[in-house]
């Protein structure tokens, strides 16, 4: 019996001491102690997303939707042929990336599509994102009304739902298209629209721009794609060149110049004529290189009958457009592309997705309303086909794997039958002595 006493005794001193350290360290409330082979609680997978199979979203409860009147974008065909020449080509020996380490941004283009002027644009272009398998549209495009200056301004109600999307992420780009006058698609005559570009030349106009440039800093997207004055090269708009294209050029640059005046202002201002000659070339539209940052096109599928390589070659085209930009240092955009007097073209959209992911545009917007678009419109479902099959899952964010913990403590060495009768060892926290500091 003596002998098992003293036995029990020398097996409880390794206990009494680890008690007290225990004791000690747990009263201090300083330290606290773990197993020191436990690992780390790992958070469970979310599952994947899955990929919606109606042709229309079930959840919006939208009509199918229409063209408004007085704020889509113009697709009136090209006026006049001509046989001007092009601008020199200008070759480029730029090589190609390798894919397998070229960041999905880089190696192709930013996109996303009009889907609406108003709030609705911003809530569906979560919902092409789905049907696009969770393709990152990282561009959102909205057009400013013509219909009056008040409007022009940028009112923030209208501006607030697309301001806030931008600011959600840092690699978005907000693309607006600024009319330059009032009653802008009510057919002025050739001889009011000179003599309101005059006026805008000589200044009567500069609070409007200035008004919505400060608009836009408050609003937090003082680095908006300014589209400014689109499809000057045509007969559609009140703010086209034609009638006077030194007066127009004149009022370009002053507006460029009072927006950039604002304090807090990062705009970038995309010159972007309709595809080909249409009324004037458009180059003769050019402001300069010092109050241009982006070279963009509009280029819908048009006129009919017209193969997408005549449409890179023709006077003015797409080549014309790539060459120019590089003569003049500037990056190129497509802010309205798709499908029109050729009805659903596979081919030309093929051919496009392949050209912009070939020439890599700061950023383009497919026009996404019947008879151009493809997700909101049923009409196209051979060329739907294939832009889904291009863009679906295309520079799709990729869920980060948690980084590994290191240890939070140091083990404590009890002995063995110690850490036998615990179940494990004890560690006690590397930051216990600046908790009371």
């Amino acid at each position: 019996m003596v002998g098992e006493r003293r036995w029990a005794k020398r097996r409880k001193l390794p206990l009494i001491a680890a008690g007290a350290l225990i004791s000690l360290v747990v009263a201090s409330g300083s330290v606290s102690i773990e197993r020191a082979d436990a690992s780390p609680r790992s958070e469970p997978t979310p599952p994947a997303p899955t990929r919606p199979i109606p042709w229309w979203p079930s959840d919006t409860g939208d009509p199918t939707p229409t063209e408004p009147a007085s704020t889509q974008p113009s697709t009136l065909p090209s006026t006049s042929p001509s046989a001007s020449p092009s601008p020199d080509p200008t070759p480029s020996a730029t090589a190609s990336p390798d894919p397998d380490t070229t960041p999905a941004a880089d190696r192709f283009p930013a996109f996303g599509a009009y889907l609406d002027f108003g709030p609705r644009g911003v809530t569906r272009m979560a919902k092409l994102s789905q049907w696009l398998g969770g393709a990152d549209l990282r561009v959102g495009h909205t057009y400013l009304p013509g219909d009056r200056w008040s409007n022009i301004e940028g009112s923030p109600s209208f501006l607030d739902s697309w301001a806030k999307w931008r600011r959600e992420r840092d690699d978005r780009l907000f693309v607006l298209n600024v009319p330059m006058l009032e009653r802008n698609e009510e057919g002025v005559p050739d001889a009011q629209v000179r003599g309101l570009l005059q006026q805008g030349a000589a200044g009567d106009f500069d609070e409007h721009f200035r008004t919505l440039a400060e608009r836009l800093v408050d609003l937090d997207v003082p680095d908006t794609v300014v589209v400014l004055g689109w499809e000057m090269n045509g007969i559609t708009y009140t703010h086209r060149c034609g009638p006077d294209p030194a007066a127009w050029k004149k009022y370009w640059t002053r507006i460029v110049t009072v927006m950039r005046s604002v304090p807090g202002q990062k705009f970038r201002f995309d010159f972007t004529p309709s595809r080909g000659r249409d009324a004037v070339p458009w180059t003769e539209c050019y402001p300069g290189d010092d109050v241009v940052d982006i070279v963009g096109m509009d280029s819908y599928d048009q006129p009919e009958g017209k193969s997408f390589d005549e449409q890179v070659s023709e006077p003015y085209g797409l080549q014309a457009q790539v060459d120019f930009a590089a003569k003049h240092d500037k990056p190129i955009s497509y802010p309205e592309w798709g499908l029109f007097r050729n009805g659903d073209n596979a081919e030309y959209m093929r051919r496009m997705l392949g050209w912009m992911d070939e020439h890599k545009p700061l950023y383009n917007t497919l026009t996404d309303y019947c008879p151009h678009g493809v997700w909101q419109c049923d009409e196209n479902p051979k060329a739907a086909e294939i832009y889904r099959a291009a863009l679906t899952g295309r520079d799709k964010p990729t869920e980060p794997t948690p980084p590994v913990q290191p240890p939070q403590c140091s083990p404590v060495d009890l002995g063995d039958w110690v850490e036998h009768w615990l179940g494990g060892k004890l560690c006690l926290r590397f930051d216990w002595w600046e908790r009371n500091s």
